[in-house]
Formats: structure tokens, C-alpha cells, sequence
């Protein structure tokens, strides 16, 4: 701690000189007790996908891109996100699908049969950078976890005009 700080929740005193008396009083000085809340991406950012799943099958003609993607594609993208963990698995007679697995829990799967290896890459970007929750419809264009500045309007307040 710095020097003359205190903890929250500890008061110290605050001497008050009276010029008159001469007569010093006391007052305790309590800190706000207020914890700020953890918002993603103020400070530090915390990737939600924590898990990619490649699903393929080895004789499949769906599977072509996705064979091509783990052989050529697939080393480096796990270079370049090492927060990431990758599974690559065979699923025999099934179309090629890649899972993403979040924080919360959730999990995505995008199925990528006939897809070239580059349109995989954008998939896998779009599964890497989504949170895992399901889309949901916006009622307002923003949203914000502060409460308004100018406080809940009402028509009983301001400047009352007769009609």
C-alpha cells in the first residue's frame, strides 16, 4: 500500500483546525465501498473459444477441403492461437463439421462439406471469435450496463406549461 492509504472500509481521521478556539475536532473519512464489475475487453481480453473440434471423414468426397485445410492450413492457425485447444478427429461416413467450445459452457458446430480450404479458414474464424451465445434479436440499437446520466424521464418533471 502507498503511504496514507488506508483499505477499504477503514476510517481515518480528518483533523478539522476551529481558527476562533483554537479547538481541533475530529471526523471519519470512510472510503466508497463500491467493486467494479468485469467487462470483457476493458483491460484485459478473454478469448470465449477454448476449444475447436475438426470432425472428417478419410474417404469422403465432402471431406476434400477439410483433408486439404488439417495438412496445409491447420498448423499454422494453431501457431498463431496457442489460447485455443484443437482436436482433430475422423467421423467415418459423416460431412466434415468443426465444434467450437466456449467458456460459458455453450457450443457451436458449422458443418463445411464441399467447402474449399479457405472458405474452412473463415468458418473456423467465425467460430473462434463468437462467444457461444445464440443469437439473439436487439429490441434497442444499444445497449450499455451504466445506468443514464440524466435519470428515468418523466412528463411530471421540467418546466409544466398550461394548454
Amino acid at each position: 500500500m502507498f503511504p496514507g492509504s488506508f483499505p477499504v472500509g477503514v476510517s481515518k481521521p480528518c483533523k478539522w483546525v476551529n481558527l476562533k478556539n483554537t479547538s481541533v475536532t475530529t471526523m471519519p473519512v470512510k472510503a466508497i465501498k463500491t467493486i467494479s464489475s468485469a467487462r470483457n475487453g476493458v483491460g484485459a481480453f478473454i478469448l470465449q473459444c477454448k476449444r475447436l473440434d475438426f470432425h472428417y471423414c478419410n474417404f469422403g468426397g465432402s471431406s476434400r477441403g477439410m483433408l486439404s485445410f488439417l495438412t496445409k492450413d491447420l498448423a499454422a492457425f494453431a501457431r498463431e492461437h496457442p489460447q485455443i485447444e484443437i482436436r482433430v478427429s475422423p467421423r467415418p461416413a459423416k460431412h466434415p463439421v468443426i465444434k467450437g467450445h466456449y467458456i460459458n459452457g455453450h457450443e457451436k458446430a458449422i458443418c463445411v462439406r464441399n467447402l474449399e480450404p479457405s472458405e474452412i479458414m473463415k468458418k473456423t474464424n467465425i467460430l473462434k471469435e463468437a462467444n457461444g451465445e445464440k443469437l439473439k434479436r436487439t429490441k434497442k440499437p444499444v445497449t450499455s450496463l451504466n445506468e443514464s446520466v440524466r435519470g428515468i424521464w418523466s412528463p411530471y418533471h421540467g418546466d409544466l406549461r398550461g394548454v
